[in-house]
């Protein structure tokens, strides 16, 4: 390929590092609203939140930028531009798998700790805050760490609105070139490292949350373990 091309295709790299970042931080917030309202003591709140869980994660991320990016300009008379509107219908979508993984780590947090915090004279959001998060949170990373590699891998869905990420760049290469197998077989290649360097950034913070939640009770040393000498009472033989 020529400078040119490449150029080009770096650009779409830099435009997909965007979408992924901003519509990550968008589901994040999502995750642990939805995902705290939906273990809320109000059912009020938590029929909603288990509503917006249900629709956004039963509903194709495809078609749901369609609707953000086609639907909503005409029947609110606004426009958002391709990058917001990826990160709006991304971050929604993604959002709603995040708040189950939230939830159910919430919920995995022994009983006897919510109890604690009750005894204390704890608020809910103290207990929230002090008691089950920084256990939950933890537990959290291995499923979003996953989720966000499906993230990146749906970043490639907003090409259809003629977003300039890496997929679009891609395809544009490949008109140009008339080469499929040289330009895609890169595109994979880009999309492995940046999920290889995702996976490590959250294993990393993975064992940095762990660190202060618990210590494996130390070792006792062995002990060996003699056989009693026995006297010859009867002398020898």
């Amino acid at each position: 390929m020529t400078s040119g091309l490449w150029e080009l295709v770096l650009q779409g790299v830099w435009v997909t590092i965007q979408l992924l970042v901003l519509s990550a931080l968008l589901a994040t917030a999502v995750s642990f609203v939805a995902g705290v309202a939906r273990t809320h003591r109000l059912w009020i709140v938590r029929f909603l939140a288990g509503f917006y869980t249900e629709v956004f994660r039963g509903t194709s991320a495809l078609v749901m930028i369609f609707w953000v990016f086609f639907v909503l300009p005409p029947a609110f008379g606004w426009q958002l531009v391709p990058l917001w509107a990826g990160t709006l219908a991304l971050g929604l979508t993604f959002g709603a798998y995040g708040s189950e993984i939230v939830r159910g780590a919430l919920a995995a947090v022994d009983p006897a700790q919510r109890e604690g915090g009750i005894a204390l004279s704890f608020t809910p959001w103290q207990r929230m805050k002090l008691i089950l998060l920084p256990q939950a949170v933890p537990e959290m990373i291995p499923p979003f760490s996953n989720l966000l590699v499906e993230l990146l891998k749906g970043t490639a869905l907003v090409s259809i609105m003629g977003m300039g990420d890496l997929a679009f760049s891609a395809h544009l290469v490949r008109l140009a070139l008339q080469e499929s197998a040289e330009i895609y077989t890169y595109v994979l290649l880009i999309y492995f490292v940046i999920a290889f360097l995702l996976t490590r950034l959250m294993r990393g913070l993975e064992r940095k949350l762990k660190a202060g939640v618990g210590k494996a009770p130390a070792r006792e040393p062995d002990v060996e373990l003699k056989r009693p000498e026995t006297t010859n009472v009867g002398g020898a033989v």
